[in-house]
């Protein structure tokens, strides 16, 4: 028991020494200074052409402003009525947002109770792009209506339904294509009529 002991006492200074000697042989470490509202984001010019944070640029595919640009370019399309590169535009825009509404998914179930304040704006941001997917989605299935494609149009507006909820706006509207396109029988009943 006493030899057990002693031997502890070895590897506790054994650890300090070791420790000790590291200091010694390190360079002095300077402490960074602490910004003034440590839990603000920091602020950045995306228009700076020295910003190198890629996915910050308008130009890149995998971003919300990669979306958006899609989505824009599909209105341009659909108002020239040229519906086949607008169905391509939207078919874009829905995998970018998808995989951004996935992606952003993923790191709220990584950050939930590690860091809610994380976790929170990973979840804030999987809700904005998922509705811009299904206002993609519900684009798409529009298009498709004008090339007189309906069967193409259903699955669309399905999703939307399923995703938005048919108590949404978006969701009313897409059951709403579904009623006119004939694939639904009954209406869905507004606030304003009786079921």
């Amino acid at each position: 028991m006493l030899t057990f002991k002693i031997n502890r006492l070895k590897v506790s200074f054994l650890t300090c020494l070791s420790l000790a000697s590291i200091l010694i042989i390190s360079p002095s470490l300077k402490a960074q200074p602490t910004p003034e509202n440590p839990s603000a984001p920091p602020t950045e010019d995306l228009s700076d052409p020295n910003n190198l944070r890629p996915l910050t640029q308008a130009d890149s595919i995998l971003s919300l402003q990669g979306g958006q640009k899609l989505m824009s370019e599909a209105k341009t399309a659909i108002e020239a009525e040229q519906y086949d590169v607008a169905a391509e535009k939207l078919q874009k825009a829905r995998q970018v947002f998808n995989q951004l509404s996935n992606f952003y998914l993923q790191l709220f179930d990584s950050f939930s109770g590690i860091d809610n304040r994380i976790a929170e704006g990973q979840r804030q941001k999987a809700l904005e792009t998922g509705q811009m997917r299904d206002e993609a989605t519900y684009q798409l299935a529009l298009v498709h209506r004008a090339q007189n494609q309906p069967e193409l149009s259903v699955p669309l507006l399905i999703q939307v339904v399923k995703s938005q909820n048919p108590t949404t706006e978006l969701g009313k509207k897409a059951y709403q294509q579904l009623f006119e396109i004939g694939f639904v029988e009954d209406a869905f009943p507004t606030s304003n009529s009786t079921k």
